[in-house]
């Protein structure tokens, strides 16, 4: 038996990245998965991938900062599998980066709105379905960004990054004795089409390794494989943490 048989699992941000290889791991654990992204194309493509290796999956593609899109995306939970158990709030963005003067409201609010509302907006109807089922696992992508290290430029990032540690936190309070546990995912550096924004040259990419304790970047299975961890129930007793993933980036000085 595989560790999500029966689970009906949520992934936003599921056309690339750390989303992506959730999805395929998940559906190869048992998972019947609704995949939420912008690129339908990509979903979709996805979608087929996870049906030929026998999964199950529906995709429907929109903005994770409209409400109506989280709303939908449960009920196509709901309608297509009968309930949710895990939601992998893993939508985000680098955002505008540069000095703090020269951000507008406008790009502070675009990433917050991307990073932290739309995990708000994800919640407040994941929740009420996990409660209906009596149990279950929220899961949302922060980062080491804001929390255990700060880089210049990137305030709005780590601001909202920070932000969904509060609501992790909260929300594993509110409704821990409802059986839903809440945590946040921290990942380090890894090798996401995102990254490769910080990371497009040889040595922008051996200057972001070497911040880690492993000196190296994850690859995306890697990350995957920790929300594996906190959907599943190897984490029963595990809620309201910032599990770190980071290769060491945390704790390197070296």
């Amino acid at each position: 038996m595989t560790t999500l048989t029966g689970k009906i699992a949520l992934i936003t941000g599921a056309s690339s990245g750390i989303g992506y290889a959730t999805a395929k791991l998940f559906a190869n654990q048992g998972a019947q998965l609704v995949l939420a992204g912008r690129d339908s194309t990509k979903l979709n493509q996805l979608v087929q991938e996870i049906h030929a290796s026998g999964g199950q999956a529906i995709a429907q593609a929109g903005d994770v900062r409209d409400e109506e899109y989280s709303e939908a995306l449960v009920n196509l939970a709901l309608g297509e599998f009968g309930g949710l158990d895990i939601a992998f709030n893993n939508a985000g963005i680098l955002g505008r980066m540069g000095a703090t003067p020269e951000l507008t409201l406008a790009d502070w609010e675009f990433t917050l709105q991307t990073n932290l509302s739309s995990a708000f907006l994800g919640a407040k109807y994941q929740l009420p379905a996990m409660l209906a089922r009596g149990a279950g696992s929220l899961i949302f992508t922060s980062s080491f960004v804001g929390y255990t290290v700060g880089f210049p430029g990137m305030a709005a990032y780590a601001a909202s990054k920070a932000g969904l540690i509060g609501l992790t936190q909260a929300l594993a309070i509110e409704f821990g004795t409802r059986g839903v546990r809440v945590n946040a995912l921290l990942p380090g550096g890894t090798d996401t089409p995102m990254g490769a924004s910080i990371t497009a040259t040889p040595e922008a990419r051996s200057a972001i390794e070497n911040l880690h304790g492993l000196k190296r970047l994850a690859n995306p299975d890697e990350i995957a494989k920790s929300a594996l961890y906190l959907a599943s129930d190897a984490s029963s007793f595990t809620t309201g943490t910032a599990l770190l993933v980071d290769g060491g980036i945390s704790i390197n000085r070296a």
